[in-house]
């Protein structure tokens, strides 16, 4: 995420290379304020990977609930009013944690 992605007081919390179940590859980014996904797309022969536009950018405050799933295959799955989405990640406990830490934080500030 560069710096013309975010304003001063936004802070990178979490950042992680991830697949979506409905939107592919990407990377998927916590920030204070927001939940961002960008697209990557990845050549194996090459082993490069290319990122993309942001396909996914939410604000914390309309993040309904989080819950980590599974043990094997880890997913952060996030419900918000309209949309749920399952990321793969590798620590999902952290990143659940993470999200609501970070909506708490925003709810008093």
């Amino acid at each position: 995420m560069s710096s013309a992605d975010r304003n001063s007081s936004e802070k990178r919390i979490l950042e992680e290379d991830c697949a979506e179940d409905r939107l592919k590859n990407g990377i998927l980014t916590l920030t204070n304020k927001r939940l961002l996904f960008r697209k990557t797309e990845g050549k194996m022969a090459t082993l490069s990977k290319k990122t993309g536009d942001i396909i996914l950018d939410l604000n914390l405050n309309q993040v309904r609930s989080v819950k980590p799933e599974g043990l094997i295959i880890k997913k952060i799955v996030v419900f918000f009013d309209d949309e749920t989405y399952k990321f793969g990640v590798f620590n999902n406990k952290k990143w659940a944690r993470e999200i609501d830490e970070q909506i708490n934080l925003n709810k008093i500030g």
